[in-house]
């Protein structure tokens, strides 16, 4: 059991690590040689790069803004950080600093990746962008950046998350502007990747800020429930129902997860029960416990379970 454990977290963390690579291919492979941004921590990131004349690369404003936003985060409201996400935005500084020296990788004139058409740049360099991002949340990752800055604006304020990406990405692309060798064309080149990324991390992730209702059909339901309630710390609902053919009575489990929690649930309820049926759909606004608040900007008074 404890091998099997430990086979599994190393297939993690490997996965997590081609991910950050993939995710790093992206900006110093096809972004960045080409004078390119986007929206996110690394748009920003790229733009202090281009401001200050590749004095201070990309990979290191990345690392120390991701340490400042984290510790920011903890002080003011305890957020915590796995070590996933931890080892995730060391991982994709350390695979930029490398992808940075392999000149034959990168998206330039006279290497075999270099594509004459710059259109077609940002929607390759999206595509690898929601892989390596993807992959990341499906290992119960996160590469931090805007997240952090989204779950701090929303932790108080009724903005919804989706709406702080697109407001932060969209200032972030205009930002470019103000760089005296960029013009409106470099910001819509940003724009381009921003849409191809957003589009794409829906059919590897699906849905970069959903949540999940799934209906468990299974003869081990308690063992499931048991687990999720006393491992992952969620809840778990269990509905009567009948199957109208047998007429037989069975139990049903009611779950609600986040994006994050889903690879690991399913994982959880194959291991309990191989033969379980399980229906999955994609739910956009979640409110309660553990999920999203309906906010007024007041913080509301903690509970005596908080206290």
């Amino acid at each position: 059991m404890e091998s099997g454990k430990i086979s599994r977290l190393l297939k993690d963390y490997l996965v997590l690590t081609l991910a950050c690579f993939i995710f790093g291919i992206c900006w110093e492979c096809f972004m960045i040689p080409n004078g390119m941004s986007a929206g996110g921590m690394m748009g920003l990131c790229t733009i202090i790069q281009f401001a200050t004349g590749g004095f201070i690369p990309a990979q290191y404003t990345y690392f120390v803004i991701n340490a400042a936003l984290i510790i920011i985060a903890m002080l003011a409201m305890g957020i915590g950080f796995g070590f996933k996400t931890l080892y995730c935005i060391a991982m994709s500084s350390l695979a930029m600093a490398v992808l940075s020296k392999l000149t034959f990788l990168h998206c330039i004139p006279g290497e075999f990746f270099y594509v004459q058409e710059r259109v077609l740049i940002p929607i390759i360099a999206g595509l690898f962008e929601a892989v390596g991002i993807g992959l990341t949340i499906r290992f119960g990752g996160s590469t931090g950046g805007t997240d952090i800055i989204a779950v701090m604006v929303n932790k108080y304020w009724p903005v919804s998350l989706s709406t702080v990406f697109l407001i932060s990405d969209v200032i972030v692309c205009s930002m470019l502007l103000f760089l005296p060798e960029k013009n409106f064309s470099d910001m819509c080149y940003g724009l381009e990747e921003l849409v191809t990324f957003s589009l794409l991390i829906d059919i590897v992730v699906g849905g970069k800020k959903s949540s999940y209702q799934l209906l468990v059909f299974s003869e081990q339901y308690a063992a499931i429930a048991d687990h999720i309630i006393n491992v992952m710390d969620r809840g778990a609902t269990v509905l009567r129902a009948q199957g109208w053919y047998t007429k037989n009575e069975k139990n049903v489990l009611l779950l609600l997860v986040s994006r994050n929690e889903l690879p690991e649930i399913t994982k959880v309820i194959k291991s309990i029960d191989p033969k379980a049926f399980m229906s999955v759909s994609s739910t956009n606004n979640v409110y309660g416990e553990g999920f999203e608040e309906i906010k007024t900007g007041i913080p509301t008074k903690k509970s005596a379970k908080e206290s």
